[in-house]
């Protein structure tokens, strides 16, 4: 099973503020469309509450709760990462989709992050992605992206694979 986290961060590190994503990127989201369809998304309760349209389309959705009997339409719900990993088959692509509890557990057994780090501030955030460790993440590729009509801020699409030791 490859276990990959993906986020969009800012120079802070921030992901969000009042459950709610910190910028509007058409890109990052197309990104996380073509990353992500097909494959397994696990994101905590708040994260999949957030999602506009509920479950999302073409994805094994899994949400993590504390909350025994908990329902979501259109996903599975565990009460641990452990247990939804353990779920999972051996062959599936696993993305880590947030929020902050989620990412810090993940991390420490991820195979790569796709981020997106935006080259900005929020003004508020409330939630952030855990430090990234150069010891532990190898950068091996980045794709720059300027400021035009959609997007108001500059921002890369970057990868890390965990490194080997």
């Amino acid at each position: 099973m490859k276990i990959s986290i993906i986020a969009a961060i800012d120079r802070r590190r921030a992901i969000g503020h009042d459950n709610r994503l910190l910028y509007r990127l058409p890109n990052d989201m197309k990104r996380f469309k073509a990353l992500t369809t097909g494959h397994t998304v696990i994101m905590g309760r708040k994260t999949f509450e957030s999602l506009p349209k509920g479950a999302l389309p073409n994805r094994r959705n899994i949400v993590l709760s504390s909350r025994p009997g908990l329902q979501c339409q259109g996903a599975e719900v565990f009460t641990s990462l452990e247990a939804a990993l353990q779920s999972c088959d051996k062959s599936e692509h696993v993305y880590i989709m947030g929020g902050e509890s989620v990412y810090r557990q993940a991390l420490p057994i991820a195979d790569e992050l796709c981020l997106t780090e935006v080259h900005a501030s929020a003004a508020e955030a409330d939630a952030f992605f855990p430090e990234i460790s150069p010891a532990e993440w190898h950068e091996k590729g980045r794709e720059p992206h300027p400021v035009d009509e959609k997007h108001l801020c500059p921002y890369d699409f970057v990868d890390y694979e965990r490194v080997k030791s």
